[in-house]
């Protein structure tokens, strides 16, 4: 089915340009840049989307790469805390993540029971393809059942006629406490040939976490991804250990990446203290002091920082009065961080769109492995048609009622963003379509 996308504002990490996009059979077979028309016969399409008719203004909407989000928590399988009932479900957390841009997402294995197998793994993934609405892919557990005490099931991990190879591992906020075992699961995770996303919570200490990460993941010589950094000092060691890497003096095979959320580059501690510091401000690791966010802003300008994640950690009411951590963030996050670097609202924008488009989808897509298969984050001819739409003028307010998600945690409730999604496509399919006017 050949569908045509004309007369866009045609954005990705490398193109800020007017023009069209032609797909074939959900991928896109062409890029066309200027105000005509297609070259290809109009009445051959099945589909028409026509820019013009979805813009409130005079400008062209925004045509991106959908976004790829290599952290997310989707509560699915399992009950809610004590039983009740689930903060989150599949269904209701792909329906969140299109309607916020997404079309690629990496769930966490924090669920219950745990993601410690393969197959538990592939059961989950298959239940979310079946949907259609986003490319899901759960990781698995570092540990059985995440106790810290025994590898899981990332053993018996082979690429040979694997039902599902994870894209990556991680012990989700449970560092583990045992450097040994946590060598022997980053030797499997080198062994496999996918990184470890390592959240750097031990002794809730971030900065010493992070060191400590490093240095086992230069023993390894394997891949480690660090998850949602927050403080100067942890960027730091990062950077000086990128720099290594760069200078040829890091050990063969370990390689260092970061992502950064939309919280941590937006909000403060004095935010966290506004919503209840321990309750419906409570994030892990905390929202930090002013020096520590611009110091993420810095190296989100220098390269430090790799990708934008969502840590999209849905909770009930009752979960958040009675302290659980974490922030609703599919639906939020590129506006809240279009409005915050982006949008220059009469002055000179922190980080261009292009910029933004390339931590938001070609430089997590790249991290996930995403190569020459299964092409996603840029328009460009070959890569999969997961496309968002976005309205760059359009301000909103949040308002949580609205949210698809079932976790209406959201600590930019009530605020005034720019940026809406107007419309999610996967494979060129149509997933999520604003209705609002």
């Amino acid at each position: 089915m050949k569908i045509i996308l004309k007369n866009f504002r045609l954005v990705d990490e490398e193109k800020d340009a007017s023009g069209s996009i032609i797909v074939q059979e959900g991928i896109i077979s062409a890029v066309q840049f200027g105000n005509s028309s297609p070259d290809e016969k109009i009445t051959s399409a099945a589909m028409i989307i026509d820019g013009r008719n979805l813009s409130s203004s005079e400008e062209l909407p925004v045509l991106m790469p959908a976004f790829v989000d290599p952290h997310a928590h989707f509560r699915d399988p399992g009950p809610g805390i004590n039983g009740a009932t689930p903060s989150e479900v599949l269904e209701s957390a792909c329906v969140a993540a299109a309607a916020g841009g997404f079309g690629t997402v990496v769930c966490m294995a924090n669920t219950k029971p745990a993601i410690d197998t393969i197959e538990k793994a592939a059961s989950l993934k298959k239940r979310s393809d079946a949907l259609g609405f986003i490319d899901l892919f759960p990781v698995v557990s570092l540990t059985k059942n995440m106790e810290g005490k025994k590898l899981s099931g990332i053993t018996g991990i082979s690429s040979d006629g694997a039902s599902y190879i994870p894209l990556m591992l991680s012990e989700d906020g449970k560092d583990l406490e045992d450097d040994g075992l946590f060598l022997a699961a980053m030797k499997e995770a080198k062994r496999i040939g996918i990184p470890i996303s390592c959240h750097c919570d031990f002794g809730d200490d971030e900065n010493n976490a992070v060191r400590r990460v490093i240095a086992l993941g230069k023993q390894a010589g394997c891949r480690i991804h660090i998850a949602h950094v927050s403080t100067k000092k942890a960027l730091q060691t990062i950077r000086e250990a990128k720099q290594e890497i760069t200078a040829l003096a890091a050990p063969d095979g370990f390689t260092l990446s970061c992502e950064a959320m939309p919280h941590h580059l937006c909000l403060t501690e004095v935010d966290a203290n506004k919503l209840g510091a321990k309750t419906w401000g409570r994030v892990n690791p905390p929202l930090r002091c002013e020096e520590d966010r611009q110091a993420l802003i810095q190296a989100l300008k220098d390269g430090t920082v790799d990708a934008i994640a969502t840590d999209h950690a849905p909770h009930s009411a009752a979960d958040k009065e009675s302290g659980s951590p974490g922030f609703s963030g599919f639906e939020t996050a590129f506006a809240a961080v279009y409005s915050e670097l982006a949008c220059s609202g009469g002055i000179d924008p922190i980080i261009d769109l292009k910029h933004l488009s390339s931590l938001l989808s070609a430089n997590p897509a790249r991290l996930l492995g995403f190569g020459n298969t299964q092409k996603r984050g840029r328009l460009l001819p070959g890569h999969m048609a997961d496309l968002v739409i976005l309205d760059t003028k359009a301000a909103w307010i949040v308002e949580n009622d609205k949210f698809f998600s079932r976790g209406k945690n959201s600590p930019f409730v009530d605020r005034k963003l720019y940026g809406k999604i107007l419309m999610t496509l996967q494979r060129g399919r149509v997933v999520f379509q604003n209705s609002e006017e």
